[in-house]
């Protein structure tokens, strides 16, 4: 399972990913670019862009740059050098990027910065990150100009819903914070009540019979999941006799971290 999933995740760089409405790069302060006017020898010249934003252009001097995407500033620059050039034909080309940084910071994972060196998805940067056992990502955000853009990485990650994946941009932070509690809580009517190692996928009858299965005395249809979702609690009942005895598979609940599975004694 792990060799195929590795497999899917080299297998999304290999191809590029064709976001619906992606944007061109937008240039950055420190990126270098190719100008070229064609026919006019002077006008044809590569330059850095500077660190507030512009650059000299021959005959125009200084002009916005950062900000721009290539396309923007080759008609930009076109519309200007009319005033020189009959008819320009500008052509712009980013030939040294220095502004694609995304950084990745939290306890749940190595911090550092990824080098945007070309389109790159939330699904696609989360599967170099390695080994994210210790990490909440259901607590996981990504930060942009300030704003949580997008919340909880579970089910793009774990799940695989692609289809709530995101394109990365220049300056995209994602936090992704240490997993505090790993284990889950097996309390009440069982033979062993005992905390156990929190492993993916775990499901509330598996960690039961973990904890030495049930008691004689156990009311087998009245077992509660106690969750803190927020900084909310929410209970989940279990009805184990519906699972036993009817096939009832919904009532073999997947756990999650930090949950609290607390078997209560018969009254009769």
């Amino acid at each position: 399972m792990r060799i195929a999933f590795t497999m899917v995740c080299i297998g999304m760089f290999l191809m590029a990913p064709l976001a619906s409405g992606a944007a061109d790069y937008v240039i950055g302060e420190g990126d270098g670019l190719d100008i070229a006017v064609w026919g006019v020898k002077e006008l044809t010249f590569s330059v850095k862009v500077r660190p507030d934003g512009k650059i000299t252009v021959p005959g125009l001097g200084d002009v916005a740059a950062s900000g721009s995407t290539p396309t923007g500033l080759q008609v930009s620059l076109a519309a200007r050098l009319k005033e020189l050039v009959k008819n320009p034909i500008v052509t712009v080309t980013v030939k040294e990027i220095t502004n694609s940084k995304v950084y990745i910071y939290g306890a749940g994972i190595k911090s550092g910065v990824y080098d945007l060196q070309r389109r790159t998805t939330l699904l696609q940067l989360l599967c170099t990150l390695g080994e994210v056992k210790t990490a909440d990502l259901r607590k996981a955000y990504l930060l942009r100009n300030g704003k949580k853009l997008k919340e909880d990485f579970y089910k793009l990650f774990i799940k695989g819903e692609s289809e709530n994946d995101i394109l990365l941009e220049p300056g995209d932070s994602l936090f992704i914070p240490l997993l505090l509690d790993k284990n889950v809580y097996i309390l009440g009517a069982v033979n062993t009540p005992k905390a156990i190692e929190y492993r993916e996928g775990m499901r509330v009858m598996e960690a039961i019979l973990e904890a030495g299965g049930f008691t004689k005395f156990a009311d087998q249809d009245d077992i509660v999941i106690r969750r803190k979702v927020g900084q909310e609690e929410k209970s989940l009942e279990v009805k184990a006799k519906k699972l036993f005895k009817q096939g009832d598979l919904s009532q073999n609940l997947v756990l999650e971290a930090g949950d609290y599975v607390l078997v209560k004694e018969s009254l009769f």
